[in-house]
């Protein structure tokens, strides 16, 4: 009789794979979190972690009082909205595009173009938005065809948004989709087969088949997309603002940023940043509850 094999023995190789992922994360984004404690200390690097003075809730208190504080959490929010209602749909209609594409070849090489600018740095990426947007830029002359005034968009606080969401979108549509199409290759031939039988055509189809096929995808994605609502990545940002637009494009992690970096206020951006990452979780609990309330996929 065969005695049962031990299942760390022998796949080994496979948990060996995994170890150098597994240590990457304890080493940075676990053991990191012992800085949390910073949050409630005026912290000073000199002393360290156990020897700087506890302030309780000073920092948390300072953020909330601020004048900046409604109009950074103001702009977070809609700059998140904005890419919810817009860059979180685009690479679902991408994926069920190149669904429907009937030459592989020409497939494959629309996915590679589209999967390009996903591999460009945010600092190169930035630097093209501000050539194209200048008044100089390629945008002004094309509007400046059709008798529109040459506008400097990037000193007017009401295009940023746009700028921001339509430049995500140019950079990381493809690279999104990646994910959609898999979740459309594992849809059943068959179910399409028999819609086709039935009289679908192929805007019925990608209605009736498609879309329920990759629907669980689609709600894992946007529940994690609603819990990552407060962290409006400041780099891109920084990069394209400045202080006349501040009114629309001053988010929270950018506030942070100027006050807690720049300033030297590492207790304070730590109080903020707690404060973000506590917001996200409770954003993500209340997503999965409503996706398992109307009875879809959830996380947990």
């Amino acid at each position: 009789m065969r005695t049962k094999q031990n299942p760390l023995r022998k796949n080994w190789i496979l948990y060996a794979m995994l170890a150098p992922m597994l240590l990457w994360y304890l080493l940075f984004c676990y053991t990191p979190m012992i800085g949390v404690v910073t949050a409630f200390q005026d912290y000073s690097a000199m002393k360290g972690f156990f020897d700087s003075p506890f302030v309780g809730l000073k920092h948390f208190k300072s953020f909330f009082d601020s004048e900046y504080f409604m109009r950074s959490l103001r702009n977070t929010l809609a700059i998140s909205l904005t890419n919810l209602l817009f860059a979180f749909p685009a690479p679902i209609l991408l994926a069920i595009l190149l669904n429907e594409l009937g030459g592989v070849r020409y497939k494959k090489t629309v996915q590679t173009i589209i999967y390009m600018p996903h591999f460009i740095s945010v600092v190169v990426i930035c630097s093209l938005v501000r050539i194209f947007i200048s008044p100089s830029g390629v945008i002004n002359e094309v509007i400046g065809f059709f008798g529109v005034p040459t506008t400097n968009f990037l000193n007017d606080p009401k295009y940023f948004r746009g700028i921001y969401v339509i430049s995500g979108i140019w950079q990381n549509v493809g690279w999104d989709s990646i994910i959609y199409i898999a979740a459309l290759a594992g849809v059943d031939p068959e179910l399409y087969d028999a819609a086709v039988v039935d009289g679908a055509g192929r805007l019925q189809r990608i209605l009736n088949v498609s879309i329920p096929g990759i629907l669980p995808t689609i709600t894992i994605l946007l529940i994690l997309r609603v819990g990552n609502m407060l962290s409006v990545g400041w780099e891109k940002i920084v990069l394209l603002y400045n202080p006349g637009i501040y009114e629309t494009a001053d988010t929270i992690s950018t506030f942070v940023y100027r006050r807690g970096l720049v300033d030297g206020r590492y207790s304070f951006a730590s109080a903020v940043g707690l404060f973000n990452s506590v917001c996200n979780f409770v954003l993500l609990i209340t997503a999965d509850f409503i996706s398992k309330k109307l009875g879809q996929s959830g996380l947990f």
